[in-house]
């Protein structure tokens, strides 16, 4: 079986300053069979809020659905699809609003509309990509068709405000350190997602039942959902750049990183230290033998204070009669969210400190006073560059 066709998710809110650069790119497309889904999307109310923001991205919102609507009728490059969550009367109601529900309609709709060998690609409007960008990633989601999801490489652009690009700098690094320390010890939880750079197959979301539709967070549940029933794909040839822009519209990521600004990092983006990663890696590696006897992993006593219990591993050795299957019982619960809590308690070095000591162990060159504020936007932006093309050559191993 291979993926015949695909359809393109992007959600928006108050895009219309990005909608016809990413037409543009659409109509460009090497692929010349998909279709494109959007969500306008914003609360009910908005129309007549007294909030000055509210109001103007409602104003937003319909001029974009208005544009919209005139190229679904005069575009022939692609079949377009609009879903309309943002006009009187179908803006979203009470506390199901935000990024996660236009997600949830998104994908629900294409559902709907095709079966289980078809891809779902899920985009940004704000986020640039190559002409042949869907072509690719549907050649390499039909190489590994029993992948459940491809993680796609990213890439922030710069935007030559000093401030805001120093910020996103900061946060792409942060999230680099931290994937690239789960590649290395070869972590099922090992990706990245981002809402922008998402592929999926129709029968593995149907196989988790679907997106759970938080304010934000929901493309990193979405993706570990993927990652217990199958294997994630992160390497493909395409890369995708999100804009690095400030944004208040979901509670943690780039967007909201860039509007808090780099003073308020270290508390709500710190680097992990390498000792945490150690013992992650050190637990995983003794799943193994636990299946055969009880021993003390280094996240015992943090699983016992979360489980609330002492028996952490016998029930899973009677519940789950192979191997295989009791370390995968062990993975699951021992997930994504589990080691960020985990981390959490170690005590923290400064962003600075701890980087000195991952460049240096993995041979990598920065100046001695390196310092996320006053180091110049050039060189932590080579930083970030080395660290992408680490990061890269680890997704490729983890084929």
């Amino acid at each position: 079986m291979r993926y015949r066709h695909l359809s393109v998710a992007i959600p928006i809110l108050a895009e219309l300053e990005n909608l016809p650069k990413l037409i543009e790119s659409l109509q460009h497309q090497s692929l010349r069979d998909f279709d494109v889904y959007f969500c306008v999307n914003n609360p009910e109310g908005w129309s007549n809020s007294g909030d000055v923001s509210q109001r103007n991205m409602y104003l937003d919102n319909q001029e974009a659905m208005s544009y919209l609507r005139e190229q679904a009728k005069e575009n022939k490059s692609f079949r377009l699809i609009l879903i309309d969550r943002s006009s009187l009367g179908n803006g979203w109601q009470g506390k199901q609003h935000g990024v996660g529900w236009a997600r949830k309609t998104l994908f629900e709709a294409i559902e709907r509309e095709h079966d289980d060998n078809e891809l779902i690609v899920s985009l940004d409007a704000d986020t640039l990509f190559s002409d042949t960008y869907l072509e690719s990633v549907h050649c390499t989601m039909n190489e590994h068709y029993n992948h459940s999801a491809l993680c796609v490489p990213y890439y922030h652009p710069l935007s030559g405000n000093e401030l805001n690009d120093r910020a996103m700098l900061r946060y792409e690094i942060y999230m680099r350190h931290y994937l690239i320390n789960l590649l290395e010890s070869n972590n099922p939880y090992a990706f990245t997602a981002l809402g922008s750079a998402m592929v999926f197959p129709i029968w593995a979301y149907r196989r988790v039942r679907g997106i759970t539709p938080l304010q934000g967070g929901e493309d990193f549940y979405l993706m570990q959902k993927f990652a217990k029933t199958g294997k994630i794909l992160l390497s493909c040839n395409e890369t995708v750049e999100p804009q690095g822009r400030p944004s208040s519209r979901v509670p943690f990521g780039t967007g909201p990183a860039i509007a808090k600004g780099i003073d308020y990092m270290n508390d709500t983006y710190p680097f992990y230290p390498h000792e945490g990663f150690e013992a992650v890696a050190r637990t995983f590696s003794m799943f193994q033998d636990l299946y055969e006897y009880d021993q003390e992993t280094p996240m015992n006593d943090f699983l016992r204070q979360q489980l609330k219990t002492d028996n952490l591993w016998q029930p899973l050795r009677k519940n789950f009669k192979t191997k295989e299957l009791f370390i995968h019982a062990c993975h699951e619960r021992v997930d994504g969210l589990r080691i960020l809590q985990y981390l959490k308690i170690f005590p923290l070095r400064t962003a600075e400190e701890e980087l000195h000591l991952f460049c240096k162990s993995h041979r990598i060159t920065i100046s001695e006073d390196f310092d996320f504020k006053n180091t110049c936007i050039s060189e932590i932006n080579s930083l970030r560059y080395t660290l992408f093309n680490l990061e890269s050559s680890l997704r490729k191993v983890s084929l």
